[in-house]
Formats: C-alpha cells, structure tokens, sequence
C-alpha cells in the first residue's frame, strides 16, 4: 500500500528514520544533547572519535551529528572547529546542555571501597574541589566519561568509580556514590546538530544565529573593516574566535556566531560586503538561537 495522499494530491513524505553520530559511548553527554534536540531518543551511533562522527554524516551512515563546540568553563573544541570546514557540513541547530558529574561505581560499591577515579581529563579537571577533599582518590585519565562507567562495569572493578553523567549510570546499570561533584554548576556545553549540505530544514522562526568562518588580508585594519560591517548595520556578534589557516603559516582564520540569518535583508547585505573585503568566506549555517 502506498504512502497516503492529501487533498491536493501530493503524497505525505515519507519519515526519516534519525540516525545521529556522536563521540564518546553511549551515556555521553552528547547523548542528551541529541535528547535536547529531538525531544526524544534518536537512533545512536557512538563514535571513537569527533572525526568519525563528522565522516559518518558525510557518508551518509548518520542523518546529524551532535558535536560539542565550545564549554563555558574549558573554552572552545578547537578540534570541531577545524573540521567543521574540513567536512561538508552544515549547522541545523544548536542547544545548551548543564553538565552535571556524578560519582558513579557498580553495584554495592561503597565510597570507602574507591581508591581509583576514572575520567576524562576535563572532567577530572572541573572536580578539583572534591577530589581535594578525598585525597585517598587517585586520578585516573581515561578517553570518554561514559565510556569509563562502561569500562568498571565490564570489568566488575571492586575499588573503583568513574566520574560520568547519570544517563552513563542509567545506561550502564551503575550506582551514583556522590551527586553533582563538579566545582561549578554554571557548566553548560554548547553543541551543534550538523546536518548535510542537502537537508532540507524547517524555515527558523523567532531569533536566529549565523555562523561562519572568515579569513581576511594580513594588512594594518582589514579585521576592523570587516567587523565594521556588521557594526555598521547594528547586526550582534555573540562570538568571535580565531584559529591557524591549515597549509598558510602564521595566518589565521576567524569564526563568527552573528544574531539573525541570511533571509533578513541587513544580514544578506553584510555578508556580501564581508565576501568583498575576505580571502575567504564560508557561511557554516543558520539556526534557530538556543533559549
């Protein structure tokens, strides 16, 4: 039986089936951010790396990818930074995710049983405070929070626990020892859903953000001219970062996040005169702002 038609003839689309990459196991938090950005849980696909969640959109293994871009407390990912003009891709969305860090062992591990922690590196990092006051814990660097719950229950460790989110703990069937262990609760990771260039989007409603990626002459003042394009359509720049140009020594690139998208007339009118005045411009999306 075919798709069903609607008065005017045409036949309903059929739904896709959301497949989205991510880096990290699963109980990342990348995870709930893909959660944030259906209002449900998507089809997952855990990658190793950031590099094979972009490749797996790129070649059509994924339908989106939800990639961290920068953390209000580590800075940016310079790494998604520099593949996102290394891959064909484009930004559909955006959301902010409150990162919470749970100590977490198996089942039946009290926390005077733990002598070992095991976590990313940034997490270990963003826990200085209470591992300061348990210094019998000993800091264990390991690639991915979830993936070192994974790693203690698979192993069925009796003396150590892992710093994760608790959708690592759910996941895994782990048990939280210590909520919410982190040194700063304004700890919120921006991510991006990254889409193909073909993906047809819904049209953006309510404020919008652009972002693009900019390389301009090395002369006295072209940085000035081209922010002053923006400046002078009173257009907002929420961000501004810059990064070494891959195979152009000591020249730079910089990264715009700017308020509104190319359908309003000012935005349009900018971007062609920055274009004009750039060695290089790429408009790497427009999505609706993050509330």
């Amino acid at each position: 039986m075919g798709p069903k038609s609607v008065k005017n003839g045409a036949k309903t689309p059929p739904k896709v089936r959301e497949t989205i990459a991510f880096q990290g196991e699963l109980g990342a938090f990348s995870q709930q951010a893909a959660r944030r950005f259906f209002g449900r849980e998507p089809e997952l696909l855990p990658c190793e790396r950031f590099e094979q969640a972009f490749a797996a959109l790129r070649d059509g293994r994924a339908t989106g990818a939800a990639i961290p871009i920068e953390n209000t407390l580590h800075g940016s990912v310079h790494e998604n930074y520099d593949h996102l003009l290394q891959f064909e891709v484009r930004i559909a969305a955006e959301t902010q995710v409150r990162i919470v860090h749970n100590l977490i062992a198996p089942p039946g591990v009290p926390l005077k049983a733990v002598k070992q922690v095991y976590s990313h590196p940034v997490a270990l990092n963003q826990c200085l405070r209470f591992l300061a006051e348990h210094p019998d814990l000993r800091r264990e660097p390991f690639y991915d929070t979830a993936g070192s719950v994974k790693m203690l229950m698979e192993t069925g460790r009796r003396d150590a626990a892992a710093i994760a989110s608790s959708v690592a703990a759910e996941t895994y069937g782990a048990k939280i020892l210590k909520k919410s262990i982190e040194d700063d609760r304004a700890n919120f990771t921006r991510f991006f859903l990254l889409r193909r260039p073909d993906w047809k989007t819904p049209p953006i409603e309510g404020p919008a953000k652009t972002s693009l990626a900019i390389a301009v002459k090395n002369s006295p003042g072209s940085l000035f001219r081209a922010l002053a394009a923006l400046a002078l359509r009173d257009i907002s720049l929420s961000k501004i970062e810059s990064r070494p140009r891959r195979g152009s020594p000591w020249e730079y690139l910089f990264y715009l996040d700017l308020a509104g998208h190319p359908g309003e007339p000012k935005v349009a009118y900018a971007l062609r005169h920055l274009e004009e005045m750039a060695s290089m411009l790429r408009v790497l999306g427009s999505y609706p702002a993050a509330r």
